[in-house]
Parts: C-alpha cells; structure tokens; sequence
C-alpha cells in the first residue's frame, strides 16, 4: 500500500486547489464552503509556497477559512515546512475562523512518507487554540512537545516511522477535547524508534477523557502493542479500536483476545494482518456474534519466506 491520492476532504469540507499563478481567473468557492489545499511542485517549484500563500490571502476572504490542507513545498524530501510553520504563525489573526489544518499532504510520486521531512508542529497547535482538527504526514524531524489543547478533537499523525519523542510529546499532553488520535507508529528503518512501554500515558487515557477513536496502526511492534492495549485502562472508552497497517501475527491477536473484553466496541479494524485463518475465525466469532464490526482484511500482506527459513513481514506504508 502506498499514498497516491490527496486528501479528497478535511472538517468535512470538499478540498479544493488553490489555482496556481498562471491558472485562468475563475470564480474562487465560497471561503468557507471548502477546505483550501495550498501546493506547489516539489521538484522545480515555479513559486515558494510562501508566494502561494501570500497569493492566497490576498484573493480570499481569509476571516471565513475553516480549513487548510499544506501540499507539496519545494524539496520537501530534503527542506522542512519552517517557512509554512513561520507563515502560518504570523497569520493567525487573519485566520480566526480556522478549525483544521494538515501539513503535509503530499503523495508517493511527490514524496514517499519517509522522505517528507518536517519541524516542530506544536507552535502551531499553541498558536491557534480553537482548532479542531490537526494532521500531519511524515516523520523526519518531526517534534511535538508536550502542550495544554482544549478544543483539539482529532490528532493525525501518518507516518513510515513516528520518533519516540513525539510519541512521548503526546502522551504527555492535556487534550481534554481529544476525541480521535490516529498515530502511524512505522517501523525503525524509517525513524519509528518507540516502545509499546513508550504508550503507556495513553493508554491509560488519564489526559484523553473524550477518546472514542484510537488508532496505534503500520507498526512493525504490532503484536507488542496488541498487548499492551488488551490492558489499557482507555480501551472500555472507546468506541473504535484500529491495529491495522501492522505487523499483527496470531500472538498478538491471541494477546488481544486474551484481555479486556471488547465486546462494548464498534468497530474493531485489523486490516492488513498476518493472522491465520484459525485465529482469524477466532476473532470472528469472539466479536462478530456480540454486534463488533470487525475487519480482517489481509489485503496485500504477503510474507517472503528465505532458504534459510527466515520471514520478512511488512507494514502497510513503509517508505
């Protein structure tokens, strides 16, 4: 699996490409009727997305803007977003009705996951404190310090690799609000250097009280996280479960099935998995028969298996 189409939407907004400069005059949307996605070439830029933006605020009733996607910048593979960051900081008044934003929304020909280099997010969380919604796309240099949020009801973080620090960052944050969080833990070729003991201070849920949706997803520790979550005190919470995109084998379902009950759940999402079929049919039936959507789709994980009798098993979006 990879990424190879832009966010169709964000806030619930249909999103829409803010036309390039040399773009024909058309009618812009309604400020407020879209989700605005501001992005330029990585290769060959004909504009910094600097110009874009400042184009942008310039055409567009910025007071009425509920949402922003930040596209492609200019060698994101090797240059941080610090210009966006910066431009964004310094624009926050102009903005007051800004509920999301997501950074990075970049694709697998622009650049793959673990090539979208990115900085410290959190300025940008401190700066607009009646935002919604906040997502970012890859994990080089990545920072998230710990922070005080109160309207944040999502937090997306997708990743080849999320570094341990942000994880801990997380953890260590206040989100009383915090509704749904969605990490891609990835794997340590590609900076993905946590623990399942690194997830502790959410799974316990004591600064998540409104969490209904956790996703801990493409991680290559996937059975390790499975149990630890069989415990988590969060979990009797939640309304969404999602270990998908990972490494999960028979000995972390097992663990998982093991636990809590989780019969209370929704949805219970495990889509590219390693299972087999006997413990697959073990879940169904534990969960499917108690009214849990449950989803085991294998899709594209395949094993390689070497002479010597070694496996290889892959998370969903690696590089």
């Amino acid at each position: 699996m990879t990424i190879g189409e832009h966010l169709d939407a964000l806030y619930g907004l249909p999103s829409f490409t803010f036309p390039g400069p040399d773009a024909p005059g058309d009618r812009l949307p309604e400020p407020d009727s879209v989700a605005w996605r501001l992005g330029g070439n990585v290769y060959d830029s004909d504009e910094a997305w600097t110009d874009t933006f400042a184009r942008f605020r310039a055409a567009v009733d910025t007071t009425r803007v509920r949402a922003l996607i930040i596209g492609g910048w200019e060698d994101a593979y090797d240059t941080a977003p610090t210009p966006i960051v910066e431009a964004l900081l310094e624009a926050r008044d102009a903005f007051p009705a800004l509920r999301a934003l997501f950074l990075g929304d970049l694709v697998m020909e622009e650049c793959e996951i673990s090539w979208i280099h990115q900085s410290d997010v959190t300025p940008l969380l401190n700066a607009y404190p009646a935002l919604e919604e906040f997502g970012v796309r890859g994990g080089t240099d990545l920072e998230f310090t710990a922070l005080r949020h109160g309207a944040l009801r999502r937090l997306v973080a997708e990743t080849g690799g999320l570094p341990v620090e942000v994880v801990r960052g997380i953890g260590a944050s206040d989100l009383p609000a915090l509704e749904h969080l969605d990490l891609w833990l990835g794997t340590p070729d590609y900076g993905g250097d946590s623990e399942a003991a690194d997830l502790e201070p959410i799974l316990s849920g004591a600064r998540l009280p409104r969490l209904r949706h956790l996703a801990l997803r493409n991680s290559e520790m996937q059975d390790a996280v499975a149990a630890a979550v069989a415990a988590a005190p969060v979990v009797e919470r939640l309304e969404v479960l999602d270990l998908s995109m990972g490494v999960l084998t028979d000995e972390g379902a097992v663990a998982l099935l093991s636990g809590q009950p989780l019969t209370h759940l929704k949805k219970l999402d495990l889509h590219h998995n390693y299972l087999s079929e006997a413990v697959a049919e073990r879940v169904r039936q534990t969960l499917v028969a108690a009214g849990v959507e449950v989803d085991l789709d294998r899709g594209d994980a395949d094993e390689d298996t070497e002479d010597d009798g070694t496996v290889w098993r892959y998370v969903a979006v690696g590089e």
